[in-house]
């Protein structure tokens, strides 16, 4: 990885530290965050970095996420787009089998299996059209083949892990030559994907099996090949050696 590639990555981990920190002093100088039990129970320390933690998980695995992710990509040779719009032209049969398939998997009435997903899905060659818009996380190209991302909180909800299926299902019925995914940039239950638990998205998607589902390692290396992930931990532990620093003085 380029020395210029790491210094921005460095940059946006040091703005998003600095941001969480800024925001909470704010909010606890304003009275924004007023917590009268919490004050109670709890020291001042306490209160404050709580709110502080709150406040870094939220913005962290928005922005700067998706940003590193396409600094990764795009020095591993794809061209690269953040919040990619996509208008697809589909069979109405089509989509209205993806609305089919993603309700059956919210309410349990049937389990998620990729691959006879996109293969339902693929079926519809005739009749009457529909246009649906598409927003990914990120869109990559290499070789000519298209890969959409959607970039999830570790911990999505029902909705959200809906909405991810439903536009991936889409985009595989516009083009199946597409790579459609849904990623998570770690596994908060351990190193290994089976390791993965919890239940909402596991409603929508086999987490452990679904080639669609990038968790943790496997997400990054997709991006910026063998070795990425590893890379990127050295990067995060070289950046926290100074943003520690400033969080014992916060």
């Amino acid at each position: 990885m380029r020395k210029e590639v790491v210094e921005e990555i460095e940059a946006i981990l040091t703005a998003c530290v600095k941001g969480a920190m800024d925001r909470t002093s704010r909010k606890l100088e304003t009275g924004k965050s007023h917590k009268p039990f919490h004050n109670a129970l709890l020291t001042d320390d306490i209160v404050r970095i709580s709110s502080f933690e709150r406040s870094f998980s939220t913005s962290f695995g928005q922005g700067p996420i998706e940003k590193i992710s396409e600094l990764i990509a795009r020095e591993n040779g794809f061209e690269t787009a953040r919040q990619k719009e996509t208008m697809v032209n589909l069979y109405k049969g089509a989509v209205d089998e993806v609305e089919r398939i993603c309700s059956a998997l919210r309410n349990g009435g049937q389990k998620p299996h990729w691959a006879k997903e996109v293969q339902a899905i693929s079926s519809f060659t005739k009749g009457d059209t529909v246009v649906r818009r598409v927003i990914s996380d990120l869109w990559l190209k290499k070789d000519s083949i298209e890969h959409y991302i959607s970039i999830k909180t570790v911990t999505p909800n029902l909705d959200q892990s809906e909405i991810a299926k439903k536009d991936m299902l889409l985009l595989k019925a516009e083009n199946s030559e597409y790579k459609t995914l849904i990623g998570l940039y770690y596994n908060p239950q351990g190193k290994l994907r089976t390791d993965y638990n919890h239940s909402f998205p596991m409603k929508i998607f086999n987490m452990h099996k679904d080639e669609c589902v990038l968790i943790g390692e496997d997400y990054w290396n997709y991006l910026g090949g063998k070795g990425t992930y590893e890379k990127l931990l050295t990067i995060f532990s070289e950046v926290g050696k100074e943003t520690k620093e400033s969080l014992l003085a916060f």
